[in-house]
């Protein structure tokens, strides 16, 4: 049977009238997580914001408060169902985005709602890589703990220990660090891609309260 055209005619412009109103929902959801409003968040949750809707740069609204370190928005938005693995064009989530920034709240959050630890960053490391590079001590324990591991290796031939000796200063933040690393299994030995081992780089740079730990760790 064949609709009369009027009828065609309201559908379309019914179907077109909530499109709209679903677009403008998602924008207007992106735009309440970067203005850091709670409230609205929320209501537009309530009426169906689309949770993985992107900006220009593929960032989902998690990502956004992820940025921003938004913790009661990422809270909503994570308990709403979005994605906390979910990339935008620079490789980056929010799981993987809150691990090399050092926003524990969040990264816990990620890590309860099925984080995948095994998922990289455009350099090809894990989020404890940079957590590591960064001094981020309490992030470090929270990615050792929930199993992350301790000897990848991304694609500048660094693993996480290699990057607490070579982009470091040193300093006690980073002692901590390796220390966690050693203890957790780091293979203290395992050289760069030009056959440089951790305690070389670290004597190098006079590191000695890092060359102590990796000497008693058994490095060479």
């Amino acid at each position: 049977m064949a609709w009369p055209t009027p009828f065609k005619t309201a559908v379309l412009a019914l179907g077109l009238m909530v499109a709209s109103n679903s677009m403008a929902a998602d924008k207007g959801l992106l735009d309440a997580v970067r203005a850091g409003q709670l409230a609205q968040v929320e209501q537009l949750l309530a009426k169906g914001a689309d949770l993985d809707t992107r900006a220009i740069d593929g960032s989902t609204p998690l990502l956004l408060a992820t940025q921003a370190n938004r913790v009661d928005i990422a809270r909503a938005l994570i308990e709403a169902g979005a994605d906390v693995n979910r990339k935008n064009l620079m490789q980056d989530s929010p799981y993987l985005l809150a691990g090399a920034s050092g926003h524990n709240q969040i990264l816990a959050m990620t890590l309860a709602h099925g984080a995948d630890l095994k998922s990289t960053n455009r350099y090809g490391g894990t989020a404890l890589i940079p957590a590591c590079e960064r001094g981020h001590v309490e992030t470090v324990r929270l990615l050792i703990d929930a199993g992350v591991d301790v000897n990848h290796v991304n694609r500048l031939g660094w693993t996480g220990l290699m990057e607490a000796i070579v982009l470091s200063d040193g300093g006690l933040a980073h002692q901590q660090i390796v220390a966690m690393l050693i203890g957790a299994g780091a293979n203290v030995n395992l050289p760069d891609r030009d056959g440089i081992s951790p305690l070389q780089q670290a004597q190098k740079r006079g590191q000695v309260a890092i060359a102590k730990l990796l000497q008693e760790a058994g490095a060479q």
